[in-house]
């Protein structure tokens, strides 16, 4: 650190040596902290900053700084000495009001370095007074700022409307212009002695404000008085604050007369007053629920209490500490009527809240008298300092307060987690809670509870003031398992014993009744179509009146549809009638007609297909953000592709659903109610995915209303066809339009984001001559509702010169005879792992693919490359509409492609067939499949700098349902380099699996700067090529030990440092999937106690 002095030469000499032999003992007392806030709290947030102490009682090792720097809530801090030694220091107290804490440090830790405290003298600050602060400057320095004392009584500053202010004290202003990181600095005089504590500033100006020191004194006493030389650790000290939950200012006597102070009182308080007294303290605001709410007003003057006239806040505090649990009697003036009350004086610690509840990544805890002050509620409420993943999944606001849950009472933190332990694993139930901002109304959300291990079961977190720490235990013995039938093998294929029954939900009524056991199975060209025939849970929400009509009307729709079918049912069985998908129309058409009193099925394409429309709602926990995926929550549309009794299966694109770590909600358009569902494949290159649902979760009615969608992957779409759009808008109405293909293989041309994430490469869409805008996804069929195309939304990054991308979406489409290839793969079986999907295990499909990323080049410039007239005329023969070569662009990195083919190569043929699209090169590939190729290699002609060369190319076969593993070590998100990074052509050498993906706020990777978009490649010198080798060597280190990291940026720069590892917040942990069981499991891999 450097020491600046930043003021002007003084002219007088004994003044200038003052000076310089009270910064001589002065600076080696400041320290620069560093704090990491470890969890939001409070009025705080997680993060890391800089801030500054000084040190007040070097024997006991007490540093003075801010309140907010110290924090409510959980915080790691390090204090660094003039001389670059570095310690770390623990919270000791902080003020539940005023801007004032101390942290403790041992002081045998400080071997270098001679240095004293710094004696606090409140009593000397005047006026006029020449002061210097001294503080570091963002960390980087110690700066020497001087100034005068202008003003010993301005009010207290207000910082933000939703956070920590202080109140009921004066604050003294300079304008001696400090800056970021020098909170909590010492205003010292020219004797070496701190005066006030620097606490914030004007950014608009150079004034500073320093909090007085008399309270700060009194605090410091009760310390060293708890401690003596004997004692190794602190106990819990007893700091008596009392309150009466009221906010006091101090006004002017011009203003109090306005207010109606009688002129008697007036005399009164300035005879018993100092000569310098201008006002008196009036009533700002009262808490409701606190000891002078009903008692107190806002305008009220305070003239005595117990008989003294107070005029100072400094004296109505002394008198408030020294009455805890007893009452005060108060008198005031009230619009020139004396009013008497006496108040019992509350225990100001009894309100600030010492523990919080953790649940889903989010904090709750009791509303706080800063924040019941700042919103005007009452103290005590359940507060929701974060709202985490479960309930910002459900809406609910940072600043809540949690009124009910599951139609229960919430009047604090134990009602919850009373509550809440009796819900099971993917449970939805109801919230009630208010916002400040909506304070008159309380809003009511659906909370889903976690289906996935994404995050630790509830812990409460309790504050610990003789360490400093905040103790952790399980708030909840266990989370009710969800329950899972049993898995049997027969005939190679791993069948459920039984289906999950229930209890029909209240909207069904007699219908489910009278469907329960009996089957319908609708035969629609050549595709069995089967309704379920068990009852199971309806799951319901709270609806307005438009919604809950629109619900109902539909179901009745759906009902009477159901209960007027041509497929007759008796006792004795199904009657069966195979027609095809036209007749079907225009009977269901002709025989809802002949009804009058029955409302017509819709006529249109839209309503042929609505049946098989979905609306998606995807969430994706923070903790487990992997693959570079860019937001946590997508909406969009799916279409159904399969529906039996015991699986469905839903398409849609990868920009709806990214990752398989993804809470999934279906809505469906022909029936009005939501279920979950599971990610079951995502292809590695292509822009679609599939999810799973369980048809029985619908019951009968609804797995009847449901349909899959008819495919028709041929003939593929031509330039010039008619084709309509069909999609659903967030109401869940279908919404048709007529348009026209004006390209069917355009290749897409999807560039990488700063933060690599999926993108679809090597994909031919399907242009249109009109849509309904960049956000409206659906499907593209024909004329009868037989689905030729999956309307996809894709995703990418848009940068306009020198400004930050900005993410921006477009839609184009995917033809269905890739989605068909997938699709017979689950239903039939495949060669690769096997995977639960509603209790029933199916081999997935693999996919094989040549991982190189390609992009098309006409004819007519590959001639000016060089390339042959022979092989443009067999190119043009085979494609004579495109006329196109492809070319290759990169090869991912770790591909068997990446050391043969080589950027610029013209991939002219694949085992003798000339190829002009991607689609020739998805056959060459599947080709390899057929023939049972151990090798997996294609014989490919290229063109390359001239010369056609005929070389062996390995493909690579991927499998369809993304990253399985992730590693969470000090608060960065580690997992395999996922396809887009691979894709843009880099691994380190050293190694490339422990690719950081995320970072959390207030982890010690966020203190020491260890970012997303790097490897690391060694830790404390051992290599960590791979996932597993991480683990075992992280799993070595021990809790506070620093450890050693070398990393490789993505930009291929490599970096060495250090961090400081905190296994007490911040535990090893790992999620991985489990296929046996289809769900994502969380395991902790060290935390302190081991």
């Amino acid at each position: 650190m450097i020491m600046e002095i930043d003021s002007p030469m003084l002219q007088n000499g004994t003044a200038a040596e003052d000076w310089r032999r009270a910064l001589s003992k002065v600076v080696p007392a400041v320290v620069v902290l560093r704090t990491t806030t470890t969890r939001a709290f409070d009025t705080e947030q997680a993060g890391a900053s800089y801030a500054t102490g000084f040190i007040v009682d070097k024997r006991r090792g007490i540093i003075l700084t801010n309140r907010h720097v110290v924090k409510p809530g959980p915080v790691v801090a390090e204090a660094m000495f003039l001389n670059r030694e570095e310690i770390p220091v623990h919270p000791l107290y902080r003020d539940p009001v005023h801007d004032f804490g101390f942290f403790h440090f041992d002081p045998r830790a400080i071997q270098f370095m001679d240095y004293e405290e710094i004696p606090l003298t409140p009593e000397a600050a005047t006026v006029g007074l020449e002061i210097r602060v001294v503080g570091n400057d963002s960390g980087e320095k110690v700066s020497i700022l001087a100034g005068t004392l202008a003003r010993l009584d301005r009010d207290a500053p207000h910082y933000k409307k939703n956070g920590y202010n202080d109140f009921n004290t004066f604050y003294m202003q300079a304008a001696s212009g400090t800056k970021g990181g020098s909170s909590g600095s010492p205003v010292i005089d020219c004797n070496g002695c701190a005066v006030a504590l620097n606490a914030g500033s004007k950014s608009t100006s150079a004034s500073a404000f320093f909090l007085p020191l008399e309270r700060v004194v009194r605090a410091l006493h009760f310390l060293q008085e708890s401690k003596d030389d004997h004692t190794e650790v602190w106990g819990a000290v007893n700091i008596p604050r009392g309150t009466l939950q009221m906010t006091l200012m101090h006004k002017g006597f011009d203003e109090t007369r306005r207010l109606g102070l009688k002129h008697e009182t007036e005399q009164t308080a300035r005879q018993a007053s100092p000569a310098e007294e201008t006002g008196m303290l009036v009533v700002d605001s009262v808490v409701p629920g606190g000891p002078a709410h009903k008692n107190l007003e806002a305008g009220d003057i305070l003239v005595r209490v117990n008989g003294e006239v107070v005029t100072q806040f400094l004296r109505l505090e002394t008198l408030l500490d020294e009455n805890v649990g007893k009452p005060l009697n108060l008198e005031l003036e009230r619009g020139g009527v004396t009013i008497n009350v006496a108040i019992v004086v509350q225990d100001l610690h009894s309100i600030t809240p010492d523990f919080f509840l953790e649940v889903s990544g989010g904090v709750i805890h009791p509303l706080s008298y800063q924040q019941a002050r700042n919103f005007c509620f009452t103290c005590g409420l359940v507060y929701v300092a974060e709202p985490g993943y479960m309930l910002s999944r459900a809406g609910v606001p940072k600043h809540a307060i949690i009124k009910k849950l599951d139609g229960q009472e919430i009047a604090n933190i134990h009602d919850f987690i009373s509550v809440f332990s009796n819900l099971s694993r993917g449970s939805r139930v109801p919230l009630e809670f208010i916002h400040h901002s909506d304070r008159h109304r309380s809003k009511s959300v659906l909370v889903t509870v976690d289906r996935h291990e994404w995050y630790a079961a509830p812990q409460l977190y309790t504050r610990d003031d003789r360490t400093g720490l905040w103790q952790t235990k399980h708030a909840i013995p266990s989370l009710v398992s969800e329950p899972t039938a049993s898995v049997v093998h027969f005939d190679g294929i791993s069948k459920p014993t039984q289906s999950a029954v229930g209890e029909a939900g209240a909207m069904e009524g007699d219908l489910l009744l009278a469907l329960a056991g009996i089957e319908r199975e609708l035969i629609i060209s050549g595709t069995s179509q089967h309704a379920d025939v068990s009852v199971s849970i309806l799951e319901t929400e709270e609806m307005n009146v438009d919604t809950l009509g629109r619900a109902e009307s539909k179901k009745r729709r759906v009902q009477e549809q159901l209960m007027g079918d041509d497929n007759i049912t008796t006792d004795c069985g199904v009657e069966r009638r195979e027609v095809s998908h036209e007749n079907l129309v225009m009977e269901r058409i002709q025989g809802l007609d002949d009804r009058g009193d029955v409302p017509a099925l819709n006529t249109s394409v839209a309503g042929i297909i609505e049946p098989a429309l979905v609306w998606f709602e995807v969430h994706i926990p923070p903790s487990s953000m992997l693959d570079g995926v860019h937001a946590q929550h997508f909406l969009g549309t799916g279409v159904i592709v399969h529906h039996s009794q015991n699986l469905g299966l839903v398409a849609v694109d990868r920009n709806t659903v990214a990752i398989s770590v993804s809470d999934v909600m279906l809505a469906f358009a022909a029936y009005p109610m939501e279920i979950p569902a599971e990610v079951v494949f995502l292809h590695p290159v292509h822009n679609y995915g599939l999810v799973a649902y369980d048809p029985s979760a619908l019951g009968p009615a609804g797995s009847a209303a449901v349909r899959e969608a008819v495919l028709l992957p041929d003939p593929p779409l031509q330039r010039g066809d008619a084709v309509y759009l069909v999609g659903l808008s967030r109401s869940l109405q279908a919404t048709s339009r007529k348009s026209i293909v004006t390209n069917p293989g355009a290749a897409l041309n999807v560039g990488s984001a700063d933060c690599p994430r999926y993108r679809a490469m090597n994909m031919e869409v399907i242009e249109l001559d009109t849509d309904f805008g960049h956000a409206f996804s659906g499907v593209l069929a024909d004329e009868f509702g037989k689905v030729q195309a999956l309307w996809a939304s894709f995703s990418t990054q848009v940068k306009y010169s020198d400004s930050s991308p900005e993410d921006h979406q477009f839609v184009r489409g995917i033809p269905i005879y890739a989605i068909c290839e997938v699709l017979d793969g689950i239903i039939h079986g495949h060669r690769g792992h096997p995977l639960l999907i509603n209790g029933v295990k199916r081999p997935m499909p693999v996919v094989r693919i040549l991982e190189a990323e390609l992009y098309p080049t006409l004819l007519s410039k590959a001639r000016s490359f060089g390339l042959s007239d022979k092989w443009i005329q067999a190119l043009a023969k085979k494609d004579p509409v495109r006329r196109q070569v492809l070319r290759v662009k990169g090869c991912l990195a770790g591909s068997r492609a990446e050391h043969t083919l080589e950027q610029g190569d013209m991939i002219l043929a694949i085992n003798g067939e000339p190829i002009t699209c991607f689609r020739d090169v998805e056959n060459a590939c599947h080709s390899v499949d057929e023939c049972d190729d151990a090798e997996g290699n294609l014989k490919i002609t290229v063109f390359r700098q001239g010369v056609e060369l005929e070389i062996l190319v390995g493909t690579d076969v991927r499998e369809g349902f993304g990253t399985t593993r992730m590693v969470n070590w000090a608060g960065c998100v580690v997992q395999d380099p996922h396809p887009a990074v691979r894709a843009l052509g880099f691994l380190p050498e050293e190694g490339h699996g422990v690719y950081v993906a995320r970072w959390c706020h207030g982890s010690p990777v966020h203190r020491y700067g260890l970012y997303a978009l790097q490897w690391v490649v060694e830790v404390n010198g051992k290599p960590t090529p791979d996932l597993q080798t991480f683990v075992e060597v992280t799993k070595e280190l021990e809790h506070g030990t620093f450890v050693r990291v070398k990393t490789v940026h993505l930009n291929g720069k490599p970096r060495v440092f250090t961090l400081k590892q905190d296994l007490h917040y911040w535990p090893t942990w790992e999620l991985l999937f489990d296929s046996e069981t289809s769900t994502w499991h969380r395991r902790t891999i060290k935390d302190h106690m081991q």
